[in-house]
């Protein structure tokens, strides 16, 4: 099938809009027409490299949400005309950390940058007579994609495509890393810092968690005041200008939990949300950093004789076929915000004004909407 995708030629390049081919589905695989598409940061980490790829050309795009238009042979409960997420991480269901419980981290992960299609280890795009690696094995940033159905979850047909799009990453990250991975208890303190759209889903995590004290922490004033709707008690514009508030609205006892959602990791923020945080408490580390990055920034002494907690997380720990239709539950039943949390939506051509958006921090999340134009 030829249709148009967004390709990364190089790094610091802009995204290129422009012809490609999509492959039929194979065994265990469907193809969809894509509807929404959402704008998370962890696309741009391609552009700067923090995330490397082995080579170029890359599609972008690993949340979205469309309807199922071709099967291929042996696949299971999943048929034409289903609406879909996609999961930027696969599931197999079968392999030794599914079978443990953590689908999250699904052996079939180890092959999401190289992009071989899961079924038989080929490229399913071309471009310019290249193959070209989808991002996280989607490339959502098409109208059209082939993809295996281990990253494919059937929703229901009454959620609106824009909103189903964000629960494919940005929303069960952050709501997981509330719920799951900082475990959030009633009446509890909570910094979040940064509130993009994995922050703002934490911090909406917390608030159902039954947090007393939600302390935001954001840049932009913007951001800050959304977050203050969204549901925190206090804002502040960095960490240092936030200790000494929570010292004093907690008398002392700073925040239980701590949550990192930047939009990108350096190694200064742990002793930052460290600092945040309270004796036995735990600072969940969700922000993406560069991959060479190895320089953390540590009270050595203080983090042993506190006894505090540092967790990472990916995919707010969780298992995309519950969390999926979870929280779009939830959404139906207006106990999660997801309608505000997109900004505004673009076209497929306006790919790098979305991110321009970003990063001048006026999007919580942007998404691309796609039209027969794009087709």
């Amino acid at each position: 099938m030829k249709t148009k995708g967004a390709i990364l030629w190089g790094l610091d390049e802009p995204w290129s809009v422009e012809d490609i081919e999509i492959g039929d589905p194979r065994t265990g695989e469907v193809q969809i027409r894509m509807e929404a598409a959402g704008m998370c940061h962890s696309d741009h980490h391609l552009v700067t490299g923090a995330t490397p790829m082995p080579s170029f050309p890359v599609m972008g795009g690993h949340e979205g949400s469309g309807v199922i238009t071709a099967v291929g042979p042996e696949v299971h409960d999943l048929e034409v005309g289903d609406h879909v997420v996609l999961s930027f991480i696969p599931a197999c269901g079968r392999c030794p950390a599914c079978s443990a419980g953590h689908q999250n981290l699904c052996d079939l992960g180890m092959g999401l940058l190289s992009g071989l299609a899961i079924s038989d280890g080929t490229y399913r795009i071309q471009a310019r007579g290249q193959d070209v690696i989808p991002m996280c094995l989607l490339g959502t940033f098409s109208p059209y994609m082939t993809v295996h159905e281990s990253s494919v979850v059937k929703i229901d047909e009454d959620i609106p495509f824009a909103v189903a799009a964000l629960v494919g990453c940005g929303v069960p990250t952050g709501w997981g890393s509330a719920t799951r991975i900082a475990e959030v208890r009633p009446g509890e303190s909570v910094v979040i810092m940064g509130v993009g759209g994995v922050g703002m889903s934490a911090l909406q995590g917390a608030v159902a968690s039954g947090a007393r004290q939600i302390f935001a922490i954001d840049p932009v004033p913007w951001k800050r005041e959304q977050a203050l709707k969204f549901g925190a008690t206090h804002a502040f514009e960095s960490a240092a200008a936030a200790i000494e508030p929570i010292i004093a609205l907690t008398e002392g006892r700073m925040a239980q939990k701590s949550i990192i959602t930047v939009g990108e990791m350096r190694g200064e923020y742990i002793e930052e949300a460290l600092i945040l945080t309270s004796k036995a408490g735990r600072c969940v580390v969700t922000a993406m950093g560069h991959m060479a990055d190895m320089d953390v920034k540590l009270n050595m002494f203080l983090f042993s004789m506190l006894q505090k907690d540092l967790q990472g997380n990916i995919f707010g720990g969780g298992n995309a076929r519950t969390d999926v239709p979870n929280l779009l539950a939830m959404y139906k039943s207006g106990q999660l915000n997801l309608d505000d949390m997109i900004t505004r939506t673009y076209s497929l051509e306006e790919v790098n004004d979305g991110y321009r958006g970003m990063l001048d921090g006026k999007n919580i999340r942007g998404v691309i909407r796609y039209t027969e134009a794009d087709r």
